[in-house]
């Protein structure tokens, strides 16, 4: 779409403004943290808004805006934004994991860019405006090579998600007026915000969550994951699939159940004897059939999946009765490429 006049004359002053102060003098980050804090570096486009976005994250201890990706050694704005360096616009996120989950900050990430354009973000394009995820360690990468895919086959959005998975190396500061540029100043950021087309974008993709659930699910997943609903026996896609691999919340991706824990109930519906792991799964009280049971959700996505039973087969006697519009089966063979590698030990010799 092209710009209107005043569009791009609130673009051009705001970002002529981006390089006329100056700055102090760079550093490189040396990743020390207060005790207990971790640290996640994003490349979402304008550091200014990805800053504004994860600190209003509970968990979230600070936000640095800086550069991260490049060859050149402690770069300039003025070198960055002209695209000679390597480096991408980003932020090093210092969080408290007692608080905040690292795939909670993945999240907002997603929710905040769009991961389908290879040529920057909104209005501000080139390679330093690319999207990119930066992992510290395998942890992280597993994580976000696992929210990606989970992101990819959700059909949220029409193209394929091409932001960038890479392992970090140095994270230079940027210069002080770019720090909390949000706060500092307000009004041209919002008029910057606001004419970038950011927020018009991120609004009609996810809007209101419950909407965007309805176009990312079908009308049976969204019926049992937001409703509580049950699908119908013997009619649904995994209770007698016999393949080996896992189970992840249809929502959110996480690992819920594996094929080896897997058996066949009688009832029509997917059974297994336990989850893959126990913190996983949020136990409630269920009395909504006139008697006492006990519905699981998943905790991160809470989306419901079903119920469990004290009737099941050893060695646990419990039998997780699940809905099969609640789960997304990854088989062994794409365990690795989906980002649950660290699963494929399950199967092996089996």
């Amino acid at each position: 779409m092209k710009a209107s006049l005043l569009l791009l004359t609130i673009l051009l002053a705001v970002i002529g403004l981006r390089g006329a102060v100056p700055g102090r003098e760079k550093g490189i980050d040396d990743m020390k943290n207060d005790e207990g804090m971790l640290v996640a570096t994003f490349a979402g486009g304008c550091f200014w808004c990805s800053e504004a976005d994860f600190e209003k994250v509970d968990g979230v201890v600070k936000v640095v805006s800086g550069y991260t990706g490049g060859q050149a050694a402690s770069p300039t704005y003025a070198d960055v934004c002209g695209g000679k360096t390597g480096h991408f616009e980003a932020v090093q996120v210092h969080y408290d994991p007692s608080r905040v989950a690292y795939e909670k900050l993945l999240e907002v990430f997603w929710t905040h860019v769009d991961p389908t354009d290879a040529g920057g973000q909104f209005a501000d394009r080139g390679p330093q405006y690319r999207s990119a995820i930066f992992y510290h360690d395998d942890a992280q990468k597993r994580l976000a090579e696992r929210s990606k895919a989970a992101l990819d086959a959700s059909g949220v959005f029409d193209g394929p998600i091409v932001t960038e998975i890479r392992a970090f190396t140095t994270f230079y500061a940027a210069e002080e007026y770019h720090q909390d540029y949000y706060k500092t100043c307000s009004a041209q950021y919002g008029r910057y915000r606001s004419g970038s087309g950011r927020d018009a974008f991120l609004k009609a993709i996810w809007g209101d969550g419950k909407e965007t659930l309805k176009k990312k699910l079908s009308p049976v997943q969204y019926e049992v994951t937001q409703r509580c609903g049950t699908e119908p026996p013997f009619a649904n896609p995994y209770w007698d699939n016999h393949r080996e691999g896992i189970y992840v919340d249809v929502v959110s991706g996480e690992p819920l159940f594996s094929s080896l824990d897997k058996f066949d109930s009688g009832t029509g519906w997917p059974s297994f004897t336990k989850p893959l792991d126990p913190g996983a799964l949020v136990e409630k009280e269920d009395r909504s059939l006139l008697s006492k049971r006990t519905e699981v959700r998943s905790k991160r996505g809470d989306s419901h999946l079903g119920h469990v039973f004290p009737d099941g087969p050893r060695p646990t006697g419990l039998r997780y009765c699940v809905n099969s519009a609640a789960l997304r089966f990854i088989p062994k063979e794409d365990l690795e490429k989906e980002g649950y590698g660290e699963y494929l030990k399950l199967f092996e010799g089996k």
